[in-house]
């Protein structure tokens, strides 16, 4: 079999911080601060948000971290992309398995790299113009940007600058990695700080952990906990995969696959305390309004929720002592945030290409341009966006279970042995991986799916909405959009396994 010479798989982490900042960049993004706190307000009650954070604390242990550890075995070991992985892991008849990752994660970075664009274009506005003093002057000022063909600009300058980043490899990817992540950190520990000492700010504190145990009967609560989960980590999407291609054996992964998913819900908490804090203090005590009507706000505000954001955040900003230098640090920890994870999307994209035999430079032109264009869509639709973050959101579930069921046929304890119990300074992995992964995650997966496409036809029972293939809601939508990326993706399969194995061996190592 030929070779891959593109020197560009053989570069590796220079050292365990370098590898352990770029993880981290890849599990804190914009799902962290934009979707996080959303999120929590959307899936609490009257009485509060604590059992959502039960739900999703549950999935951190069950599924985030037990998948990351899977990722970092597979990787390493294959030391491919995820195609080029799950097809040695697994055997070339399960090559449409890989496949279907790295779908879903593209999916997901055609809109993602959008999302990108709206932060970075709100870092200008802050540091250019006045903060909007009403929701009328917000409206209009994300009205304009929308309707003005500007995410279309946005979305080409974040991956102009994604792609520059990842262009000599793992090595500049961690050298900016790096500078971002510290950076980030520092900025969301400010805004915290900021937050909680705003009058009224602890009302929202209260409402995020004071728990209603109901809720916890509801599958919705634990398939958004799941999802946010998913989102939140990167668990199952291929990313951490891709990145320990180039670790260093000696740098263990085993501690970092405790402490990346750990140190990202511990960010996603900040985010929503400074959210929360922020909004309760400014909405609730200083405007007036009654808690339900934060919650609404909070819950409601703008075509796919982006009004908390992008509309409602400045004008509470515009309303507190040294708001203004507050808000140029929010949304650029917002940006920093998501360009982190963004250049771990246009590496998984590139790798997966460099693996079938493509020179390095023409697969990150090519990923590049075929990201901007498929993500056009989203740019210029809100509608099109909340749709596609709808349906490859859950898709996420199922990417999941097929890391797990990868890891299974190629047996658990035995990659336990060869990648994660190596011994030296990495922390002992115990036999409770295996069943938690081979046992728990393909299962869960199964359970909250069929609750989920159960419970949603009976609400909307009578509404003629769920089995509607073209109301982007419903749970129609989603099952087709699967069912037709599946049906190519298991045609085209073991050609696309065998593609890899003949073209993309990399040197041993």
């Amino acid at each position: 079999m030929a070779k891959n010479l593109d020197a560009s798989v053989n570069q590796r982490f220079s050292s365990r911080l370098g590898f352990l900042l770029s993880v981290i960049g890849i599990a804190v993004g914009t799902g962290n601060i934009w979707r996080f706190p959303r999120i929590v307000a959307q899936n609490g009650s009257d009485e509060g948000a604590g059992a959502f954070l039960v739900a999703w604390t549950v999935f951190l242990f069950l599924w985030s971290i037990p998948l990351v550890l899977a990722e970092y075995a597979m990787g390493r070991k294959c030391r491919m992309g995820v195609i080029g992985t799950i097809t040695k892991i697994a055997g070339v008849k399960f090559a449409w398995m890989g496949a279907f990752m790295a779908f879903v994660t593209v999916a997901i970075t055609l809109f993602y790299s959008v999302i990108v664009g709206w932060c970075f274009y709100y870092f200008v506005q802050m540091l250019t113009n006045p903060l909007p003093l009403t929701t009328e002057v917000a409206m209009a000022r994300w009205n304009d940007y929308q309707g003005g063909g500007w995410p279309l600009v946005t979305h080409a300058v974040v991956m102009g600058l994604g792609t520059f980043a990842i262009w000599r490899g793992i090595r500049s990817i961690e050298r900016i990695n790096k500078i971002l992540i510290p950076s980030l950190l520092v900025i969301v520990l400010i805004c915290v700080v900021r937050g909680l000492t705003l009058p009224g700010a602890w009302a929202g504190v209260a409402y995020l952990f004071t728990p209603d145990w109901g809720q916890l009967a509801s599958p919705k609560i634990w398939m958004e906990a799941l999802t946010q989960n998913a989102w939140d980590v990167g668990a199952g999407w291929g990313l951490y995969l891709t990145y320990a291609a180039y670790v260093k054996r000696e740098h263990g992964v085993v501690k970092n696959a405790f402490i990346t998913p750990i140190g990202n819900n511990i960010v996603s908490m900040l985010a929503a305390l400074m959210v929360f804090a922020t909004v309760f203090a400014v909405l609730r005590t200083e405007m007036g309004k009654t808690q339900p009507e934060v919650l609404e706000i909070m819950r409601t505000s703008g075509e796919a929720s982006t009004g908390l954001t992008f509309i409602w955040m400045p004008q509470l900003f515009a309303r507190m002592f040294l708001g203004r230098p507050l808000s140029i640090l929010f949304f650029l920890g917002l940006t920093f945030a998501g360009f982190s994870s963004l250049i771990a999307h246009l590496e998984l994209s590139t790798r997966v290409l460099i693996d079938v035999g493509m020179k390095r430079s023409r697969s990150i032109i090519l990923a590049a341009m075929f990201i901007y264009i498929l993500g056009i869509p989203s740019a210029v639709s809100l509608k099109f966006l909340k749709n596609q973050d709808f349906v490859w959101g859950y898709a996420l579930i199922i990417s999941g279970a097929l890391a797990a069921v990868a890891v299974m046929r190629h047996g658990a304890a035995r990659l336990r042995r060869e990648e994660l119990m190596e011994g030296g300074k990495d922390w002992k992995l115990g036999r409770w991986w295996d069943v938690v992964l081979v046992g728990f995650v393909p299962l869960g997966a199964i359970i909250l799916l069929v609750w989920w496409l159960v419970i949603v036809p009976f609400n909307q029972a009578g509404s003629g909405k769920w089995y509607n293939p073209l109301n982007p809601a419903s749970a129609m939508n989603c099952l087709v959009q699967w069912f037709l990326v599946l049906s190519v993706l298991l045609l085209f399969g073991r050609w696309m396994g065998r593609s890899v194995l003949d073209k993309g061996v990399p040197p041993s190592l």
